[in-house]
């Protein structure tokens, strides 16, 4: 009887489920009996697709399909039900061991492969807290059994190169029609094959694209321009659909092409059907312009002094002009957060420490020096940070990794913190990445004088050891390197990069469109493709071309017509907010509007202790403190400055601007451009003009004076209409055509 117990293969199988179910009723900790299986092998072997199965190439893949490995399941950073998955298969080797080795190895049973565990419960022969994500007989699972029958072994048959998908870019000629997906995979040893049944597709909108995962095919049910993501192993591509937002052709041939931009841009509208809004008139482009390029207001001209507006001489004007400096010198201490600061840690940059960056800064622009050059100065930097500038990078934040975090954002619009705790899910930085890329950084003081420290070391958290330098992306550096920023910086500015120029000319981009090319600005990710990918590509590489010249790509924008077209929608692009049919209306930068503001009124801004008529563009400190730079929705420092501004605008600032002090004290001050108007004598016609002039850089057109007319009255003294002339000016600088670049 014992002998035929012993030997009956269904009774064995029950006394495995009843293992199998106290297992996961009670926790590992109550399992302590042990079931005799032979040894699986976990060395690695190279052997032929059809001998074994490639549990890197194959399984992996196939766990991130079916979503084992996603951070809402075994891939969080703590696991589930005590299994815990590397993010979407990162760590291959650390999987197999969580599989074969741990759960005293009870995850798989050779004698018996359908009663293993790690098929049992996403076959949901027992419970399981995901459902079931694999039946019996489909392809998902004799992959998993004839690898557990094949003894379980870590196989990796070839490395994987890439891959590709294909179409990778399709255009639907009608709504609702499917389109099907391929990826082959390109392996080291030059093999390819068809992993579509292993890819994972995701699509960026779920509410606009469909994905039959089983038939592995697209459908778009809503006009526009959508992503689906393919991740197949540790690839992760972008795939573009595009569905025409109207069945009528448009006809662009007619629109003017002043430069690639327009190219670039035209082409994409076309495909959408998108029609384009008109070229905007003179003094509308004159504000815009300006105001771009130098935080200010334009000078009003009447119509007699000018024949046409000379937009490249106006350009390049402006571009040479000290104000550009002023303006621009600003948006790169935004950028490096520049402001004096004394935090917990001791990590201190002092007001003298910030102004000398930020003269450095407005020096480096105005001798016109390229921004590769910048930022070798600002990474390499050591010294005395009050007396050289770049040396305060080193102080903008309070420890190496958050060094890591700053410099990624900032020179390669890459944000790589993921990849302190795992390697990023939605990116290919991995964990050896980051903390090589700090290792750098940890060999630094931080304090008012940036030293190199020797004993600086960066503790990696899955080896418990010093961390080794590392390009990001690319090889350790040699043991014997001693400051490894120099190697970093070289990789960093030369023209091959595939990040440095991109980040920077996506971001001038932004400052003269209203939104990056790639948005979020700093979130450069295949997962985050750009809406014209070739147009960032042609800004960059002509960007590298002339010297990585912040001037030079500012005015190729600013020359399209693209830039110049009118913000008001025509019928049939309204919804368009990404493909530039028509300009973005964008809130002024609160340092523009104070100043802006200053100007309209005739009543200068007071900023801490700075003399009396400096302008808040010209401040050399971030934290100085302002009322109203903080009424007008000032950005912090402390973080970062590019979060998408409100298409509605901060509601303080708005408040502030409908019944603060911020206008109210100001607007009929003595001295002030109204009260000298108004003691002039001037009619209150005519006053109404000059603040048109000077706000919105126009006159009133025919319907606004037929309507101011009627509250004026031009036989009356101005001084006895002063309130209303206080309140139509109120309401000139709280209109959206003064506070917005329209």
């Amino acid at each position: 009887m014992a002998h035929d117990v012993c030997n009956n293969s269904e009774i064995m199988k029950i006394r495995f489920a009843i293992l199998v179910a106290a297992c996961t009723c009670f926790g590992t900790s109550l399992c302590v009996m042990s079931m005799d299986t032979p040894t699986i092998s976990t060395e690695v072997t190279r052997q032929t697709r059809n001998e074994a199965v490639d549990f890197k190439n194959d399984l992996i893949p196939m766990f991130t399909k079916l979503g084992c490995n996603a951070g809402k399941c075994h891939g969080s950073a703590i696991g589930r039900g005590e299994f815990k998955l590397s993010l979407y298969g990162g760590t291959p080797s650390a999987d197999y061991d969580e599989i074969v080795r741990r759960f005293a190895g009870r995850r798989i049973n050779l004698t018996d492969p359908e009663s293993s565990l790690v098929f049992m419960k996403p076959a949901e022969s027992v419970e399981h807290g995901g459902g079931a994500v694999i039946k019996h007989n489909d392809d998902n699972a004799k992959l998993l059994i004839t690898w557990i029958r094949q003894g379980a072994k870590y196989v990796e048959n070839r490395q994987l190169k890439r891959v590709e998908v294909n179409p990778n870019r399709f255009i639907a000629t009608k709504m609702g029609e499917k389109h099907p997906l391929k990826v082959v995979a390109q392996y080291d040893d030059g093999s390819t094959r068809d992993v579509t049944n292993l890819t994972q597709f995701v699509a960026d909108d779920s509410s606009a694209v469909t994905i039959d995962s089983k038939l592995a095919t697209a459908k778009i049910i809503r006009p526009g321009r959508h992503i689906v993501i393919a991740r197949y192993s540790t690839e992760v591509v972008p795939i573009e659909l595009i569905s025409p937002i109207s069945e009528t052709v448009v006809d662009l041939s007619s629109e003017q092409r002043n430069n690639f931009v327009d190219h670039e841009i035209l082409a994409a509208i076309a495909e959408l059907r998108l029609p384009v809004s008109p070229m905007l008139d003179d003094p509308s482009l004159m504000r815009r312009i300006t105001l771009d390029l130098t935080g200010r207001l334009p000078e009003y001209r009447r119509e007699t002094e000018v024949d046409r507006l000379n937009r490249e001489a106006v350009v390049d004007d402006l571009l040479a002009s000290e104000e550009f400096v002023e303006f621009y010198t600003l948006k790169l201490a935004k950028l490096l957060r520049i402001q004096s600061k004394i935090d917990k840690n001791l990590v201190t940059t002092t007001p003298t420490a910030a102004r000398a960056f930020h003269d450095w800064f407005a020096q480096q622009l105005h001798d016109g020096v390229g921004y590769d050059q910048m930022a070798r100065e600002i990474i390499t930097a050591t010294g005395d940070s009050a007396e050289y500038g770049p040396a305060t990078f080193y102080t903008a934040v309070e420890d190496a990794r958050l060094q890591t975090e700053f410099t990624t954002e900032v020179f390669m619009g890459s944000r790589m913190k993921c990849a302190n705790c795992h390697n990023h899910p939605l990116d290919k930085w991995t964990q050896d990445d980051f903390h090589g890329l700090t290792a750098m950084f940890s060999k630094l003081t931080r304090s008012q004088v940036i030293r190199f420290n020797p004993l600086g070391k960066n503790i990696h958290p899955n080896t418990g050891e010093a961390a080794l330098m590392k390009i990001p992306g690319g090889d350790f550096l040699p043991k014997d390197t001693k400051d490894g920023r120099g190697v970093f910086a070289d990789w960093l500015t030369d023209r091959n990069n595939p990040y440095f120029a991109k980040a920077i000319v996506n971001r001038l981009w932004k400052s003269l469109m209203g939104r990056g090319l790639v948005e979020p600005v700093d979130d450069f990710r295949s997962t985050n493709p750009a809406t014209h990918p070739a147009l960032l590509n042609q800004l960059a590489e002509d960007f590298i071309e002339h010297g990585y010249d912040i001037r030079h790509t500012l005015k190729v924008i600013a020359m399209s017509s693209t830039y110049a077209r009118s913000s008001i929608p025509v019928k049939g692009n309204e919804g368009d907010n990404r493909f530039y049919s028509h300009m973005m209306q964008r809130p002024v930068e609160p340092e523009v509007l104070a100043d802006a503001m200053s100007d309209v009124l005739g009543v200068a801004g007071q900023y801490g202790t700075e003399a009396p008529g400096t302008r808040a563009v010209e401040l050399r400190d971030g934290a100085i403190r302002s009322d109203t730079l903080d009424m007008l929705g000032r950005c912090d420092r402390t973080n970062s400055c590019e979060g998408a501004p409100s298409p509605t605008g901060p509601l303080a600032q708005k408040l502030h601007l409908f019944n603060g002090k911020l206008l109210n004290s100001r607007i009929g001050a003595e001295g002030g451009r109204l009260d000298k108007l108004i003691k002039s004598k001037e009619t209150p016609m005519k006053i109404v003009n000059e603040f048109y002039q000077a706000a919105l850089n126009r006159q009133p057109n025919t319907k606004e004076v037929a309507f101011l007319a009627k509250l004026f009255d031009d036989q009356k003294p101005s001084a006895e209409q002063r309130d209303a002339l206080e309140d139509f000016v109120w309401s000139v600088l709280t209109c959206k055509e003064f506070v917005t670049n329209h």
